[in-house]
């Protein structure tokens, strides 16, 4: 990969959102832990975001409690007195409990300071459902505005599906939207699809297999895409360009085509050339002379799909995004449920399916986007109370398991067992991490 080959504005922007969404989330979820255990007088010796090993970008100490951002962006953290955490500060473990120590509370409180992280984490997501719904509302493509039908990648070919077909229902199922089509066939294990060719139904077999490759794919393309004609919204150069508002482009030096998949392909064959392109102008075919440059681009901005074939918009009141929001954030939950059950069911291959902080980062628009930047931040805020809350020692989940059996037992787990518990747990996150990044890794220079 040359480095040259980057576009570093759109990876600069990447980057800029996933820190301001992982901040968000870290500290919110932080603060779940935080204020509680305040509340119950425990004292809290240091609030970070980000881990600091070595040494901190910034930190202030204020009353009791250190302040602070780390160098290394995987989390954040609170040190609570008398906890066993990733500190792994043992010296203060030897003495007597004090009554300001985590360890010297009841269990109940112990209980609610470790989860509240995670309830923190899916108020927030439930939050920021609503408020999209109710400020951007919801936009969706119809199947039935799919005049033109999809085209295919070479995936979508090889399981039958041919430029021209509209898909319109999975597992007789009826497809409503377009956007939700390779979402249902990869949660559903769908065993078929059904589709019109040629204003006739056809039913087309999934092949056994067929879901991971649909997500292998997905990292680098879709399955599916709208077919739409090339009609010219703006000229970014007018001076340089004869192409005009409203053109309809169909053809290059007199080669044909009628969509914009056809299109892109076809431009590739001429960059750093001049061209003719033929368009459709106020119901004439005029030629206009293009210059066609050396990365592809022609000089002008196209009509989206979403504005040729028409969405379908609807607007929600206060009251009503409520519910919808709610909903919204119970199907993330779902879906995220669903794809790690047939991950470790071995339906979809762990080096498909996992990444690091460098995926995650990759799954932000180059431009800035508030949409979707709150939407990946409710998704995100989901996923990281599911996985604190799973029983593993070193996350929420781990430490409130062990109260829990506490306050049914009547025992109390040792200082000892808790520490290699803790240890055992940070192991497996740290190897878990470092294979999600050796992933991002092998994936970047394949």
């Amino acid at each position: 990969m040359s480095l040259l080959a980057i576009d570093w504005v759109s990876v600069g922007v990447k980057t800029g959102q996933f820190i301001l969404s992982f901040s968000i989330l870290v500290v919110l979820h932080e603060l779940g832990h935080f204020i509680p255990a305040r509340f119950f007088k425990c004292r809290v010796e240091k609030f970070y975001l980000f881990f600091n090993p070595w040494f901190s970008l910034w930190k202030k100490k204020i009353g009791e409690t250190e302040y602070g951002i780390g160098w290394v962006p995987f989390g954040g953290f609170v040190k609570i007195s008398g906890m066993i955490d990733e500190s792994m500060d043992k010296e203060q473990m030897k003495q007597e409990p004090q009554p300001w120590e985590f360890r010297a509370k009841p269990a109940w409180q112990r209980l609610i300071i470790m989860v509240g992280g995670v309830v923190v984490n899916i108020l927030l997501a439930i939050v920021i459902f609503i408020g999209i719904t109710w400020v951007w509302g919801e936009e969706n493509l119809p199947v039935k505005n799919m005049k033109y039908g999809v085209y295919a990648d070479s995936l979508g070919h090889t399981m039958g599906i041919k430029d021209g077909d509209n898909i319109v229902a999975i597992d007789g199922r009826p497809v409503e939207f377009f956007g939700t089509l390779e979402s249902e066939i990869v949660l559903s294990e769908a065993k078929k699809i059904q589709v019109m060719r040629d204003g006739q139904p056809l039913e087309l077999p999934i092949p056994d297999g067929f879901i991971k490759k649909i997500i292998r794919n997905k990292k680098f393309s879709g399955l599916v895409y709208p077919r739409y004609p090339v009609i010219v919204d703006s000229v970014s150069n007018k001076k340089e360009s004869g192409l005009q508002r409203g053109d309809q482009l169909i053809a290059i030096n007199n080669q044909p085509f009628s969509f914009y998949h056809e299109f892109d392909k076809l431009k590739r064959n001429y960059k750093d050339s001049s061209v003719t392109i033929t368009v459709i102008r106020n119901q004439d075919t005029v030629p206009v002379p293009v210059k066609i440059s050396s990365k592809g681009a022609v000089g002008f901005f196209a009509v989206s799909p979403m504005e040729i074939l028409g969405t379908v918009h609807k607007q929600y009141s206060f009251m009503a995004s409520i519910p919808v929001g709610f909903n919204h954030c119970w199907e993330t939950l779902n879906r995220y449920v669903t794809g790690l059950k047939q991950l470790f069911t071995g339906k979809v291959a762990a080096s498909d399916s996992l990444g690091s902080v460098i995926s995650i980062g990759n799954t932000f628009p180059g431009v800035w986007d508030w949409e979707r930047f709150w939407t990946l931040t409710g998704i995100f805020s989901i996923i990281l109370a599911f996985m604190n809350i799973l029983p593993i020692p070193a996350l929420d989940g781990g430490h409130a398991l062990f109260t829990l059996f506490e306050m049914i037992t009547g025992r109390k787990p040792g200082d000892k067992f808790m520490e290699y518990a803790q240890m055992a747990g940070m192991i497996l996150l740290l190897g878990l991490m470092a294979y999600a990044l050796g992933l991002d890794f092998w994936r970047l220079f394949k």
